[in-house]
């Protein structure tokens, strides 16, 4: 009877156990084979880098298809520190070409993170120091293209139109209003490494970057040109405080043209005032009627 009891205990123990490695090959089974796209978007995201590809904002035009507000393209330079074997060596290099302390760019290589940017020296820069850099063939260290807004007319209609700031974002006129319209999407460059930060022998994946909506406004060029130049020759002789003027089409009520003195450059607004930047006068200052009430007055 004791044997008896004995053998039932083991049968019972060796069922549970048969049951348990059934339960688990089943489990590993379902991981692997039925919901394997799972496991797969988590592997991804361990493995997967991204260099980022900055998009187009959106292209500002006059009524005739001029262009007052578009982009030009430029590289930045980024890094990835795991990938940089001699630290300090880069730092030196990169410190003389970028004309940044030694200290501050040895930060930047050697900070704890997948992907570093540097910022804002190594932001926008010119041919001759990207020609420069990419002949130090260092590994880890990768220049991007960007796009940088550019104002073909500079000063012309600078308070209307406004400016953006180094991450292309709006910060003023239309570029701050539409900003959400203008942004397009960003895209990258995406390669997988190790947790090390070494490559892996995987293809990369390009995702292209996709461009802002373009805008056209009611503005005359010639027009706006030609308001902007009588204002400079008002400024001149007379020497005002303030100057502005206001073109309109009296049939439909589109502003044609539209500027004041003082204005700005908007890519070089970090050398101005805030008032300088952000008082577009013909928006922002009160004024007598004055004789534009004499319409009113003939018509009563």
């Amino acid at each position: 009877m004791f044997f008896k009891g004995i053998h039932t205990r083991i049968k019972i123990v060796i069922l549970i156990t048969i049951i348990m490695f059934l339960i688990i090959i089943g489990k590993v089974f379902y991981i692997q084979v039925v919901d394997y796209k799972k496991l797969n978007r988590y592997a991804t995201s361990l493995w997967s880098r991204n260099l980022p590809l900055a998009a187009n904002r959106g292209i500002i035009y006059d009524r005739n298809g001029i262009e007052l507000a578009g982009n030009i393209t430029t590289t930045s330079l980024v890094l990835i520190p795991n990938q940089i074997e001699d630290k300090e060596k880069v730092a030196k290099d990169l410190s003389e070409i970028l004309n940044v302390d030694y200290e501050e760019m040895y930060k930047h290589v050697s900070k704890k993170t997948s992907i570093e940017r540097v910022h804002p020296e190594g932001r926008n820069l010119s041919y001759d120091i990207a020609d420069k850099i990419s002949t130090l063939g260092y590994e880890g260290v990768y220049l991007v293209k960007e796009a940088k807004r550019n104002y073909p007319y500079d000063t012309l209609l600078s308070h209307s139109i406004g400016f953006v700031g180094i991450d292309n974002q709006g910060l003023s006129g239309l570029e701050l209003i539409y900003n959400k319209y203008l942004t397009g999407s960003d895209g990258s460059i995406k390669y997988f490494s190790d947790a090390k930060g070494n490559s892996l022998s995987m293809s990369q994946v390009y995702e292209q970057p996709q461009s802002g909506v373009n805008m056209t406004l009611t503005i005359d060029f010639e027009l706006q040109e030609a308001l902007e130049r009588e204002l400079d020759v008002a400024v001149s002789e007379y020497n005002p405080d303030q100057a502005l003027g206001i073109v309109m089409d009296p049939k439909t009520g589109e502003i044609l043209a539209m500027a004041s003195r003082p204005n700005f450059s908007p890519s070089e607004y970090q050398n101005y005032t805030v008032e300088q930047i952000n008082r577009n006068l013909p928006i922002w200052m009160t004024y007598e009627p004055g004789s534009t009430f004499k319409l009113v007055d003939t018509i009563q």
